[in-house]
């Protein structure tokens, strides 16, 4: 009997803690980013935001955004599984005036945001480095590669960017793994 209570409660909990549709789910901007019609200056950030659904509860997403000197939108890198799963390059790459969009319906947190001279300089070698991201065509949620995998390895790339993941960025090892790189 109480096993049946208990797997009921974890069922009813998980449901009710996960958004019902992501379809539904905001995608408005969290305030976070510089606007780029104001800031003329080279700009990268980086954002973590919860995973959708329960899998917000112990892991996040995250993407890096780029804005040279006077452009008027960031392109933002980021890799989803569901782009391999339908054939195409895991890296997902847009253009927008809002890098910091919520990601199905999670907040997202500014993990760095570099400016200036130093980003400027940093924004081609992350955009050449973004074609030659080793896993463009693998997705495993775990261990990886997967979406934290994409900034991971830029960091390894670029030292001086300073960047640093949460703990809960799952799958950011996988970046840093002699042996995946070795396949």
């Amino acid at each position: 009997m109480w096993r049946v209570v208990f797997i009921s409660l974890v069922i009813v909990s998980l449901s009710a803690c996960s958004s019902s549709d992501w379809r539904n789910a905001s995608r408005d901007p969290a305030g976070l980013a510089v606007d780029p019609a104001v800031e003329r200056a080279a700009v990268i950030e980086a954002y973590a935001a919860d995973a959708f659904g329960w899998r917000g509860w112990f892991a996040v997403h995250t993407w890096l955004a780029v804005k040279p000197e006077n452009a008027d939108t960031y392109t933002v890198y980021e890799v989803v599984g569901w782009r391999v799963n339908s054939g195409q390059p895991a890296p997902r790459i847009y253009q927008t005036k809002t890098p910091d969009r919520y990601w199905y319906g999670a907040k997202p947190e500014q993990l760095l945001s570099v400016r200036g001279a130093e980003a400027a300089r940093l924004i081609p070698q992350i955009a050449e480095a973004s074609q030659r991201y080793p896993w463009a065509n693998e997705y495993q949620a775990v261990p990886g590669p997967n979406s934290n995998t994409f900034p991971a390895w830029i960091a390894l790339q670029f030292p001086e960017l300073g960047l640093e993941l949460p703990f809960s960025a799952i799958g950011s090892g996988y970046a840093d793994n002699d042996a995946a790189l070795a396949d």
